[in-house]
């Protein structure tokens, strides 16, 4: 299972040269960068932890990709994304997002369906790694 979330979900994982690019796609229109990680990549958390804080005043990818591998050398076992901010309409909304680490095994997502009166059907999505315990959802020895 591939997690599918963000630009790029649908082709093999970017090398950190394509990370590099994008990333300087991003800071060459004034967008902000922030890195953030998390062991819950349900569809609906948008709420993943902020890596320091986000890059405002940035114009060299490479300082994005030096904090790119401390939070790897940090987090090996979970997903990290890069989120690129465009201020210029006046509020916070997310130009580019995309995942550059992933955990080694994926277990994927169980969908639930439940059914109501009426005919009404309703879905539900949980991840696997969700039945364990935060910081060992990920984890081969857990």
């Amino acid at each position: 299972m591939h997690l599918t979330q963000g630009t790029f979900s649908y082709l093999p994982p970017l090398t950190d040269e394509e990370i590099r690019a994008q990333v300087q796609y991003a800071l060459d229109r004034g967008w902000s960068v922030a890195i953030e990680y998390t062991d819950d990549p349900h569809p609906r958390n948008v709420y993943w932890s902020l890596w320091g804080l986000p890059m405002f005043d940035v114009t060299d990818a490479a300082a994005v990709m030096m904090e790119l591998e401390q939070c790897r050398k940090a987090n090996p076992n979970l997903y990290i994304r890069i989120s690129a901010y465009d201020r210029s309409k006046g509020r916070q909304t997310t130009a580019l997002s995309f995942i550059v680490n992933r955990p080694a095994h994926e277990p994927g997502f169980h969908l639930e369906r439940t059914d109501f009166a009426d005919r009404q059907i309703r879905y539900t999505v949980r991840s696997y790694a969700a039945n364990r315990p935060i910081g060992m959802r990920y984890r081969d020895d857990g």
